[in-house]
């Protein structure tokens, strides 16, 4: 393991009032804190944050190499994700050197909206921009400043809600920046703390770095989670009025996890519009509270389900929202097998991510009945996937993939199942394995994928 420090917010170590904008500032001399606080404020926020976490564990992030290979590509990498996922952590540790300016800070966000392009001038060797959708409007000067110097690697962005900030950089930086996409813990990651927990306590305790950086209280943090981010953060996109009402429909969709989604069943539950169920779903895949998995219905004629499916980014909100406090009573849960979907299905999401690759995952169902729950695209192949909760495997598991295969869907690989027993083997070509019991689970699965393309 590798121990890191990363730096905080002025506010949180400086308590005087802002001073003069100091005319000579540089990264190694003061920072955006020397801007708003005076000479040497950078460097004494940086010492008592090391005094703070010089205990604090952290691990490198499954991203960090694709990260790296991003920046020296292009002149801005734009890190997207949800709050909390560790973007300010992991852009600190992959660039040691580069200033860090947090925009969440009121005085920095004034400074950068009042005269952006002397901000940029100010930065203009490049830096770590933190939390830049507080101030979207950046990125138009930001082209400008790296179409005249085009360095590489000069620009780290990161971003917790999506919506404004799509579509500035789709409008100002399209062709100049690198997205990548980083979600909470991986399986792999969360191993090098090196814990032993089982499925049930995962999906409790769910995979947000600070839960385990910093052994976090779970139910305490999810409150605090919501609260402060969920609940203030997405509202403020879509001006819920009545908190309760976005507060049930938050419950129900986690009712819903691994469910095709039934707009109008949801409408009549939660008692709003059809159209505002689904503006409230986008807003919450857009801030990466939860994802959609699309239906698979490319080259079969049969009639398909064509409605998507719902996960949350993170298990660990969903089994709180659904009021599963212990691993004991997660296991008891009717929905057991659906939060175990989610967690697997979230894992392969999160590999694809940090390798820097299109997610290409889809389900399949059928008006007939068949039905697989995860197909990964990958070269021109299909690999499907049966996941169940089950700690014994029986044949019938099995089946879904080999009605699928009879399908006739192209090249399509045998297939995978992943349960949560103890066995690994394989039967009639289909590999069967615990995903908690491989250093990789994903790569694992996308062997069988890569075989049947060969």
């Amino acid at each position: 393991m590798q121990v890191v420090t990363i730096s905080c917010s002025p506010r949180e170590v400086i308590t005087a009032s802002p001073v003069r904008r100091h005319p000579a500032w540089d990264t190694e001399s003061s920072g955006v804190l020397g801007i708003l606080y005076g000479e040497g404020a950078y460097n004494h926020a940086n010492r008592i944050f090391k005094l703070r976490s010089a205990q604090k564990t952290m691990i490198e992030r499954d991203i960090s190499a694709e990260l790296r290979r991003s920046a020296a590509e292009y002149p801005v990498v734009t890190l997207l994700g949800p709050r909390q996922s560790g973007k300010t952590t992991l852009a600190r540790m992959a660039f040691p050197d580069k200033a860090w300016i947090s925009l969440e800070d009121p005085d920095v966000r004034m400074a950068a909206e009042m005269d952006p392009r002397g901000f940029l001038g100010e930065v203009s060797a490049g830096a770590i921009l933190d939390e830049v959708q507080r101030v979207p409007a950046l990125l138009s000067y930001l082209q400008g400043l790296v179409d005249r110097d085009g360095t590489r690697g000069r620009f780290i962005l990161t971003g917790s809600h999506q919506p404004a900030l799509h579509q500035a950089i789709s409008q100002s930086l399209a062709g100049r920046t690198a997205v990548l996409t980083l979600l909470p813990f991986s399986l792999g990651e969360l191993r090098q703390y090196g814990r032993d927990q089982d499925a049930w306590d995962m999906m409790v305790q769910g995979f947000y770095p600070r839960l385990h950086e910093e052994r976090l209280e779970v139910g305490r943090f999810y409150n605090s989670y919501l609260q402060t981010y969920v609940e203030r953060d997405v509202r403020a996109l879509i001006q819920v009025r009545d908190l309760a009402v976005f507060q049930k429909f938050l419950t129900m969709l986690a009712g819903r996890v691994g469910q095709v989604i039934n707009f109008a069943s949801l409408s009549n539950d939660v008692g709003v519009s059809t159209t505002t169920i689904r503006n409230w779903l986008s807003v919450l895949m857009a801030s990466f509270v939860v994802f959609e998995l699309p239906p698979y219905f490319e080259n079969i004629q049969k009639r398909v389900i064509k409605s998507p499916k719902v996960y949350f980014v993170d298990v660990g909100l969903a089994t709180f929202l659904l009021g599963i406090r212990t691993p004991e009573q997660l296991a008891r849960d009717p929905l057991r097998g659906n939060l175990y979907e989610n967690l697997v299905i979230a894992e392969v999401l999160k590999a694809r991510y940090n390798a820097g690759q299109r997610p290409d995952l889809f389900f399949y169902r059928d008006s007939q009945g068949n039905e697989v729950d995860l197909l990964i695209r990958e070269a021109g192949a299909l690999t499907p996937v049966e996941i169940k909760s089950a700690s014994t495997f029986t044949p019938h598991f099995i089946q879904g993939l080999e009605r699928f295969q009879a399908l006739g869907a192209g090249r399509c690989a045998p297939g995978v199942v992943l349960f949560n027993g103890d066995q690994r083997f394989s039967l009639r070509g289909v590999r069967i394995f615990n995903p908690l019991a491989v250093p990789n689970p994903t790569d694992e699965i996308l062997q069988v994928g890569r075989a049947a393309a060969s």
